[in-house]
């Protein structure tokens, strides 16, 4: 009883919604929206294969990503033939003028200048005669090592490459004992055949 009154007293309370209007009608989609979901229904086996080759090269890039620096990785590498070194040699002529530069930079007391300009001025020559070795992204000992240069001719360059990385990036200034070992590297190089 308590219930039934209740209850009334429910249905009588204002602010209750009790009618309820029926949906709108939809319309119906465009026949081409209808003729691309029958095409894409006749289709999905096959979209279902480029789904997971899609999802399984994803994967195999991300393993490789992450496995191809592991010490284990290089087995699988396939190893590129070594370049033979070539005797390169600067110009006689170039190198008396490259000293001459260098000299007169020396005299000035700018012997980081001087130490600078051997190591640039030689790889613009390396770079004439071996353009892949000298590209923008490497560093001055990466084109040292890819240069088609004799082992002594790397060993000089290496010793000046160190010397304008101790001055120019590593702020320590170079004197005269730097400089004159870097002209005698780069000229008992440079100037090995003119000698003998």
């Amino acid at each position: 009883m308590k219930l039934a009154a209740a209850h009334q007293a429910f249905m009588q309370a204002d602010g209750l919604q009790r009618d309820f209007t029926p949906m709108p009608v939809m319309k119906p989609p465009p026949a081409w929206l209808m003729r691309l979901l029958h095409a894409l229904g006749e289709a999905a086996p096959v979209l279902k294969i480029v789904f997971w080759a899609g999802v399984a090269l994803g994967v195999a890039a991300l393993i490789w990503v992450i496995v191809r620096d592991l010490p284990f990785a290089a087995l699988f590498r396939r190893k590129k033939a070594a370049a033979e070194p070539s005797d390169w040699r600067p110009d006689a002529g170039a190198a008396h003028a490259l000293l001459e530069d260098a000299d007169r930079l020396a005299e000035a007391g700018r012997f980081e200048e001087a130490i600078h300009l051997l190591l640039f001025r030689s790889i613009e020559d390396i770079g004439a005669k071996r353009p892949e070795a000298v590209r923008a992204a490497l560093t001055s000992r990466d084109i040292v090592e890819a240069a088609p240069l004799s082992e002594d001719g790397r060993a000089a360059f290496r010793l000046i490459a160190d010397a304008v990385e101790r001055s120019f990036f590593g702020g320590r200034p170079a004197g005269r004992d730097e400089f004159d070992r870097c002209r005698g590297q780069y000229e008992a190089f440079a100037l090995a055949e003119v000698a003998s």
